[in-house]
């Protein structure tokens, strides 16, 4: 299997954000993007954006529900937001979306901080493997992978996508 190219997902997904936020009538939104390679989308989806806009960094580890069974990873970081939650529209933003559940821990998070007006999901890649109902909104690509394999992101500048087979 060929992996798509980030770049040109990151300008694909750059049009549908627009149009997307365009269409919910959004037109200061606030950026997040969940570490490390949400953060690395993020800021390429930005500078694709011509945004000057500030990003907001989350680091989700507390919240995940496998803490417990897997521990903290070494490269734990406090999160970030440079503005409010409460009353604003959040575009989160993740590299791939796989079972759902950094997603889960991540809105777990901002409601922490407080209740925002709306969440908007960005993810470069949609593995189609959810095991919660969590969809994006904007979606650079939907991948269907065997059971062994996932697709790792490399960054962050170039963002490159590599294809690893658990099973060798």
């Amino acid at each position: 299997m060929s992996l798509p190219n980030p770049a040109e997902l990151i300008s694909q997904m750059a049009i549908r954000l627009t149009a997307h936020l365009e269409h919910r009538g959004i037109s200061e939104p606030r950026y997040i993007g969940i570490r490390t390679g949400g953060v690395w989308v993020a800021q390429a989806l930005l500078d694709e954006l011509g945004s000057q806009s500030p990003l907001g960094t989350l680091d989700v580890s507390f919240y995940r529900d496998d803490f417990s069974q897997n521990g903290l990873h070494p490269q734990v970081r406090p999160s970030a937001l440079p503005f409010e939650i409460e009353g604003q529209h959040l575009v989160l933003i993740d590299d791939v979306l796989m079972s759902g559940r950094t997603i889960r821990a991540a809105m777990n998070e901002l409601f922490d901080y407080g209740r925002p007006a709306s969440v908007t999901l960005v993810c470069l890649l949609d593995l189609d493997a959810g095991e919660l109902p969590i969809r994006p909104n904007v979606v650079g690509a939907t991948l269907t992978l065997a059971a062994h394999e996932r697709v790792k992101l490399s960054g962050p500048s170039p963002l490159q996508l590599e294809l690893q087979d658990l099973a060798l």
